[in-house]
């Protein structure tokens, strides 16, 4: 692996140049949280809503699914699994090709793929075109994960940078709760063709969501290591200009900032490297654990509660109910993320994930709803924590990559926690699902704690540069 620095003959270790990648860090560091930055967020995490809420509707909509095509249990989890298995498709390619070509242009890419897999599935003929349409929209969701989260890392200065990638996380649990309701308003009303309707809104909505997308501009940290520094310089004064006018005061002045490493080798060599294994092996477990307890369960939910006697109506409402509990839950994760560390507020959402799975898998009939709302808390507050932390891992040349390749390990498990729930429900019973959950999470806090480096309030640049926090795992 070769390693130059980003700093051009002429130049001091400063980055005297402007769009050398140490000015460009040291000018974007700088820059006080405004309007404008907080305007990018809204036009990343609205995409982001929009994208959970086609993904959460399987959820939603399984039971009738099943009852229209007559799927067996097993058919059914795998259909399940589909679009996680276009998630990992598009993890990985999505996230290569950002650190390729660029964050702008595959960002934007990524919602014409789910978009128009969404519209695709509202017309599915038979079960194996429904199998092929929720692959397409995986691919699209999959690929959107590493691309808004390198966007927001790459924009959003070091002392708030963790705060806003959970904020953008946690509306999918908004996402969720809208795709909830409207599943219980359209599926009573046409309980065998509704879900059409839902998924062509769906697919609608991307569609426009495309064209508010163009406002995003592309990442000056990315154009400078790619040695792209006039356009870096470009953008970045673009920026400051649209920062300065909605701070209406000038900008303070960017600190000095040393030579910065820039790593010359293809994104998956780098995440592979002796340097990075021991933090792709970590997050790729982290994910794995994590989702594979998550989908396995919620996936089945609403089936769970109608084996248990509620109606598809009822069970979607109750679903729908509970979810509410992911609100304050990504809220609470936001605040401690800076408050007191990624690791520490990944293990306390990670362990009261296992603590209500069991709990609900073992339920106090009164409590049912409480609980329900308390093991969604957990849940969406654990995700906010995992997409924050990933992409803080790797440097800039792989920052998709390695958020990616993680997700992509996290989608393996996402295919088989449907399959297997699907498969064992029988033996086990809700109780032992609910169980195997509880297992998942627990391994995956015990990786986070062994093996994760913390990154709280750190330049991105600093914690790539660094290998003593880069722990191996022995």
């Amino acid at each position: 692996m070769e390693i130059v620095t980003s700093v051009r003959d002429g130049e001091d270790a400063g980055g005297r140049g402007p769009g050398s990648l140490p000015s460009v860090v040291a000018r974007l560091e700088r820059l006080p949280m405004t309007g404008y930055q907080r305007q990018l967020f809204g036009v990343v995490a609205t995409g982001w809503l929009a994208d959970q809420v086609n993904v959460a509707l399987l959820g939603f909509v399984l039971e009738v699914l099943r009852e229209t095509f007559h799927l067996s249990l097993v058919l059914a989890g795998i259909l399940g699994s589909m679009t996680y298995a276009g998630q990992l498709v598009g993890n990985i390619a999505a996230g290569w090709a950002a650190d390729r070509f660029g964050r702008r242009r595959v960002f934007q890419w990524t919602m014409v793929i789910w978009g128009l897999g969404a519209l695709a599935s509202a017309v599915a003929w038979n079960v194996a075109s429904l199998l092929v349409f929720r692959f397409i929209v995986g691919v699209g969701v999959g690929g959107e994960a590493p691309v808004a989260q390198a966007i927001l890392c790459e924009f959003i200065p070091a002392s708030r940078r963790g705060r806003y990638v959970s904020l953008m996380e946690g509306f999918w649990s908004v996402g969720y709760v809208l795709s909830g309701a409207i599943s219980f308003a359209i599926i009573p009303l046409l309980p065998r063709e509704g879900f059409r309707v839902v998924f062509a809104l769906t697919g609608l909505l991307a569609l426009v969501l495309l064209l508010v997308r163009r406002t995003v501009p592309e990442s000056p940290r990315w154009l400078a290591e790619h040695g792209e520094e006039e356009r870096a310089d470009a953008v970045l004064r673009a920026i400051e200009a649209r920062v300065e006018r909605s701070a209406g005061r000038p900008l303070p002045k960017p600190n000095q900032i040393t030579a910065i490493p820039v790593e010359l080798a293809s994104p998956v060599k780098l995440l592979f490297s002796r340097r990075y294994l021991g933090r792709t092996l970590m997050a790729g477990g982290l994910w794995f654990c994590a989702l594979l307890g998550y989908y396995g369960l919620t996936t089945w939910l609403t089936t769970l509660l109608h084996q248990q006697g509620l109606s598809i109506a009822s069970s979607l409402g109750f679903t729908t109910l509970i979810s509410l509990g992911g609100i304050p839950g990504f809220l609470v994760a936001a605040w401690l993320i800076e408050v007191v560390g990624r690791k520490a507020t990944m293990a306390v959402f990670l362990l009261g994930s296992a603590a209500m799975a069991y709990a609900y898998g073992h339920p106090v009939h009164a409590l049912l709803i409480v609980e329900g709302f308390a093991m969604q808390f957990f849940f969406f507050g654990m995700w906010c924590v995992l997409y924050a932390y990933t992409p803080e891992l790797y440097p800039t040349m792989a920052r998709a990559s390695g958020a990616g390749w993680a997700s992509a390990f996290g989608r393996i498990g996402a295919i088989l926690g449907p399959i297997v729930v699907g498969a064992t429900l029988r033996g086990l019973g809700t109780g032992g699902v609910f169980s195997l959950g509880a297992c998942a999470f627990v391994v995956a806090v015990l990786l986070v704690v062994i093996f994760g480096p913390e990154t709280r309030g750190r330049v991105l640049e600093d914690l790539s540069e660094r290998t003593e926090t880069c722990p191996p795992l022995a």
